[in-house]
């Protein structure tokens, strides 16, 4: 019997090494994701220990320079956290685009998969089909030479 050849492997073995490689891709997005998410957390948590930090200090006898020390740090830690909502904005971004990428991708990999899996099914029906002529031959034959 013969073994199924699929004449476009090339192609399902490409679009399978296609969404392979989206897959990457989403998962290095979504790490990124979670890198900017953690430096705003810690931007945060930084922001809350400094202004604590100006309360103690307007409590307690501190210089009008140092409380204003204090404070344009936290205004550079507010603008910090901006920038970084930013990152976090465009990191969400590439997570959705390389999401629906992978969709897209793996929609490929199905269509073609779906076309070889026909592909299949045609050549098993045409090969049983072929054996079952040669069977009923070998019966014919049989018949034949028996009733003589």
């Amino acid at each position: 019997m013969a073994s199924f050849r699929y004449s476009y492997q090339k192609i399902v073995d490409l679009k399978t090494s296609e969404k392979t490689q989206a897959e990457w891709l989403l998962s290095s997005a979504i790490g990124a994701l979670q890198v900017e998410e953690l430096s705003l957390s810690e931007l945060r948590q930084k922001r809350f220990e400094w202004e604590e930090k100006q309360q103690e200090s307007a409590l307690l006898s501190v210089s009008l320079s140092e409380l204003q020390l204090v404070q344009h740090y936290l205004e550079y830690l507010d603008c910090c956290i901006e920038n970084k909502l930013r990152d976090i904005r465009r990191a969400q971004q590439k997570v959705d685009n390389s999401r629906s990428e992978l969709a897209d991708r793996m929609k490929d990999e199905k269509v073609w998969m779906k076309a070889k899996e026909h592909a299949h099914e045609r050549f098993r029906y045409a090969t049983q089909l072929k054996e079952q002529n040669e069977l009923d031959e070998i019966a014919t034959v049989r018949y034949i030479a028996s009733a003589t």
